[in-house]
């Protein structure tokens, strides 16, 4: 938790540099929306600091006060103590994923020209570093693979996410060499979507063979 609060500590500071020391290096219309193709299609006024600079600190500190609530907010058998460095990391890297963002967001912003390339490719590296503690995640309400099978049964809770484990890392590290190489974002993100939907039917034909064998 304490690595989440110190991200967004920077994130702020880093916004306080930019927005100051720093806004002479932004064009008067900033770029704030880019379509799929790195074309800025959205500006707006650099007067509008909050917008440009601290709304996504903002929203990212609210992401790490969710992470306090959720485990209050939590029912029996459904408590995330069991398994809480593991949800500590997650919203970690989370939270280290809205910086790197945002690192990406404002230098784009100042150069009119979006880095998409180190934008996906951060985000990929996120879906591995996910994917590398998926296996420890147990059974809650807030992150994994929350399907109505893998809810119904602490068995294939588990075997979902062993799979998707491995899927996720796989096709993360796949999509950070894909995004680096070049390849256009949507043929990289269909990665991780192969990854959630096998996911998600593996979770559905495990639970009907345990069903079927009387397992549950």
């Amino acid at each position: 938790m304490l690595v989440s609060i110190g991200i967004v500590a920077l994130m702020f500071i880093g916004s306080a540099v930019a927005s100051t020391a720093y806004i002479d290096r932004f064009p008067e219309e900033v770029p704030t929306h880019w379509n799929l193709h790195g074309v800025a299609d959205g500006h707006m006024s650099r007067d509008h600091t909050f917008m440009i600079f601290y709304l996504l600190p903002t929203v990212t500190a609210g992401l790490v006060a969710l992470s306090v609530v959720f485990p209050w907010l939590s029912p029996q058998h459904f408590k995330v103590d069991e398994f809480r460095p593991t949800y500590d990391y997650v919203f970690a890297i989370c939270t280290a994923l809205f910086a790197w963002m945002h690192v990406v967001f404002l230098i784009s912003a100042a150069d009119s020209d979006l880095y998409g390339r180190w934008l996906t490719a951060g985000m990929f590296l996120f879906f591995a570093l996910l994917g590398n503690v998926l296996g420890k995640v147990r059974k809650n309400f807030w992150m994994g693979v929350r399907t109505p099978w893998t809810l119904a049964s602490d068995v294939v809770w588990e075997k979902t996410h062993r799979l998707a484990a491995w899927l996720f890392v796989a096709m993360g590290l796949a999509g950070f060499a894909a995004a680096l190489a070049g390849l256009h974002v949507l043929l990289c993100f269909s990665l991780i979507m192969i990854a959630a939907v096998t996911s998600v039917i593996y979770s559905l034909v495990t639970y009907k063979r345990l069903e079927k064998a009387g397992g549950l």
